[in-house]
């Protein structure tokens, strides 16, 4: 997969939460290098495209005609600069410095029963990291994940729908590390598009989310708003730091 240097810098300043002062070329340096915001990026007919940034705001770059990554929509973290040229109403001129995807995936559909799905996504732990970066918006459920890595073998996340028929908003967030389940600590990040699953849905619903952590199962409640007419398309664009599918 596909690893920059910008995007493994973005992690490590992610985590790091350094305090900044603008006082020399070095801290301008370090400025431009962590990201300014986590964002969807729509293409538009014919080329073009822009960034979700939340509810009520878009950003339309000027200094990028055509999305980096094609017709995907996709997670991205982006370090832009706002443009004095304003396109007015909800849309801001930006100047993109650097945007780089996250790993941005469709839900599945659960085999029926837990002992079902963990053999078909596995039962691997994994923690869910309390950051800016996890976050549902838009449509998407984005996440800091957490958990070890031993080398080159690429681990699988997924998450489950369908896993209580009671409720069509639970969720369960699978790890299959393909055994590799020694080595160090390190976080990744991953999305998930939900647009699909609710295409109608104009008011924000409360999800739930479970998974195995190394400490034992749990879950936390999110509340997500769908994107109105949302392309709905199946992204298949590579990130961020580790082997994640």
């Amino acid at each position: 997969m596909r690893i920059t240097k910008k995007t493994i810098l973005a992690i490590g300043l992610i985590a790091s939460s350094l305090t900044l002062n603008s006082c020399d070329d070095n801290d301008n340096n370090e400025v431009l290098q962590r990201p300014t915001a986590l964002v969807t990026v729509y293409p538009t007919a014919p080329e073009g495209f822009f960034m979700q940034l939340d509810e009520s705001t878009s950003l339309v770059p000027t200094n990028m005609k055509t999305s980096p990554f094609g017709d995907k929509e996709v997670r991205a973290l982006v370090n832009y600069t706002i443009e004095e040229r304003s396109y007015g109403g909800n849309q801001q001129s930006v100047y993109v410095n650097w945007i780089d995807s996250i790993r941005t995936k469709q839900p599945v559909v659960t085999q029926g029963s837990e002992e079902k799905d963990a053999k078909a996504f596995g039962n691997d732990p994994i923690e869910i990291v309390r950051d800016w970066v996890s976050v549902a918006e838009d449509g998407y459920v984005t996440l800091r994940i957490r958990t070890l890595w031993g080398g080159s073998t690429k681990h699988i996340i997924n998450l489950v729908s369908g896993v209580n028929k009671d409720n069509v908003y639970e969720f369960d967030l699978r790890h299959n590390a393909q055994g590799d389940i020694r080595g160090r600590i390190g976080d990744a990040l991953i999305a998930f598009n939900l647009n699909s699953l609710w295409k109608e849905q104009p008011e924000k619903v409360k999800i739930k989310l479970n998974w195995l952590s190394f400490s034992g199962k749990k879950s936390v409640e999110l509340s997500l708003k769908m994107h109105p007419n949302s392309s709905i398309s199946n992204t298949d664009v590579q990130l961020i730091s580790h082997h994640i599918e």
